[in-house]
Order: C-alpha cells, then sequence, then structure tokens
C-alpha cells in the first residue's frame, strides 16, 4: 500500500555540468501529471510523461528536471528592424506623454522578437543521460511513498479495532433495547387497558416493534463492512477507491444504529465509531 505523498530528488554530473530531478507528489482523486524541463528539451517531455506516469495510478505529480552546464551552445541573433520598429514606438509614445528621459537600450532589447536564441542539441543523447537518473529518482520516490503508506496502513488498522470494540459494544446492548421496546408496549397496553391486558397482543406488538427499531441486522452488516475493509487493506496494493466505498457504507449503518438507540453507553460508542470512521476516510485520501 503507497502513499499518495511522496518527494525525491536526484542530482548527477555530465560530461559538461550537472543534471537534476525532483519530483513531488500530492493528494488528487486523479492523475494530474506537471512536467517541467528547460525550453530546449521540450521534445523529450512526451517520454518524460509516460515514463512518470507509468509510476504513478493517481495524485498531483510534479516532475522537474535541471540541467546547468559550464559551457551552454546557444546562437543568439539580433533583428535590427524590428529594434527600430519599437524604438520608433516607443518614442512616439514619450513625445505624446512629453517623456524626456533617454529610452534605455534594456527596453528595447527585452521586447518579444529583438533577440532570438537558438540551440543546436541532441534531444536522444540527453534522454540517455536522463533515463538512468530518472530511474534511480523514481525508486526513492516508490520508497518514500511505501514507507509512508505502512504508517498509513497501521492507523487505519487501530482505527478498525477500535470500530470492532464499538461494534462488540452495540452488540453487548441488543438484550437491553429489547427490554426497553418490551417494557414501553407493555406499560402502553396498561395504561389503555388497565390490568386487562392481552399477553399474545402484547407479544405481537412487542414483535413488530423489534422488527422495527433492533439493531441486530445493522450490527452484521457493520461487521462485515469491517472484515471486508481490512482485507482491502491487506490485499489490495492500491485499495483507495474500493476502500472510500466500504468506508460509506460503514458510516450508513452506524448512523442507522445511532437513530435507533435509546441507550447512553450505545450513544458514546456512536460517536467513537464515528470519530474512528473520520480518521479513516481521512487517511485514506493519502492512500493511492
Amino acid at each position: 500500500m503507497k502513499s499518495m505523498t511522496g518527494y525525491a530528488y536526484k542530482e548527477c554530473s555530465i560530461e559538461d555540468g550537472t543534471l537534476s530531478i525532483e519530483i513531488k507528489c500530492y493528494n488528487s482523486r486523479f492523475l494530474d501529471l506537471t512536467v517541467n524541463q528547460p525550453w530546449w528539451l521540450s521534445r523529450i517531455e512526451t517520454k518524460l510523461r509516460e515514463f512518470a506516469s507509468k509510476k504513478v495510478q493517481r495524485g498531483k505529480m510534479d516532475v522537474t528536471v535541471r540541467v546547468r552546464e559550464r559551457n551552454a551552445n546557444i546562437q543568439v541573433t539580433a533583428d535590427p528592424g524590428a529594434a527600430r520598429s519599437y524604438m520608433e514606438a516607443i518614442t512616439e509614445i514619450a513625445d505624446a506623454l512629453s517623456h524626456t528621459d533617454a529610452i534605455p537600450l534594456s527596453l528595447i532589447v527585452a521586447q518579444e522578437g529583438v533577440l532570438k536564441s537558438e540551440r543546436t542539441i541532441d534531444p536522444e543523447r540527453y534522454w540517455l543521460l536522463l533515463e538512468p537518473v530518472l530511474e534511480s529518482a523514481f525508486a526513492d520516490f516508490e520508497a518514500s511513498r511505501i514507507t509512508e503508506g505502512l504508517a498509513l496502513k497501521r492507523d487505519i488498522l487501530n482505527m478498525i479495532s477500535r470500530l470492532d470494540k464499538d461494534a462488540e459494544i452495540f452488540e453487548s446492548w441488543v438484550p437491553e433495547m429489547e427490554k426497553i421496546f418490551k417494557d414501553s408496549v407493555r406499560s402502553r397496553f396498561e395504561e389503555l387497558l388497565g390490568s386487562a391486558v392481552d399477553e399474545q397482543r402484547v407479544m405481537q406488538e412487542t414483535a413488530a416493534l423489534l422488527m422495527k427499531y433492533t439493531i441486530n441486522e445493522e450490527i452484521v452488516r457493520l461487521r462485515a463492512h469491517l472484515v471486508s475493509l481490512r482485507n482491502e487493506l491487506e490485499s489490495n496494493p492500491a485499495p483507495g477507491r474500493k476502500a472510500d466505498f466500504i468506508c460509506q457504507e460503514i458510516n450508513r449503518e452506524v448512523n442507522t444504529i445511532g437513530s435507533k438507540n435509546q441507550i447512553l453507553e450505545v450513544g458514546a460508542a456512536v460517536i467513537d465509531a464515528k470519530d474512528a470512521l473520520e480518521n479513516i476516510r481521512e487517511q485514506m485520501r493519502n492512500i493511492e
């Protein structure tokens, strides 16, 4: 089981500088991948995306490639015509505004198209340099996710154990809840009929009330859902989505038990169960 959050950084020396990879991943329902690399490596972005998307099923992941070179082979050319056009336009604006300060050269060369940079590179060469660094970085990234995932799993299993204990409390109070229903029915009949109570009618009304308000079925389903949730965590390397659905079903059963309850101790167990379940759902948001 892996956490969706993870981090890794790798750097290596190349013949004319250094190359580094940084990987960050945060919680997200789906895979949201962002790749950042130098503009002159844009031709290998597709390979970077394909490589990264095979490693993660969901999460917001940022992969950043940085290259620091000692001798960058960049050719810069100027377009004097474009520079003159910008100069004339800026001068016209300055005259219209009665602006007499000199127009700095830096303002002109900063305009689009005045300077053009070109670079002759071999993308495949850089990919061959980059791929082993990517492999190493993603190995560390996976290790960090697995380590955090194990910690999340332990925490979730502890919360499931809390829910197991709450289910035991619910079950232990079922006889008392049924007795309360029976006494309530008998009390109503005695108020209406006095001592002439029809025992057969009392039993029928009690049975009908128990069918409506007993929590036995909810407890059975709750225990089954807890078993399913525990099995999902133990057997599925990516249990996030299915486990979230099981949590919804657990929440439904706990809410129903709470709505039928008339006993203080059961109410306290319902509150504890909801707290444990909320902790589970919060941790599940971090799981792939």
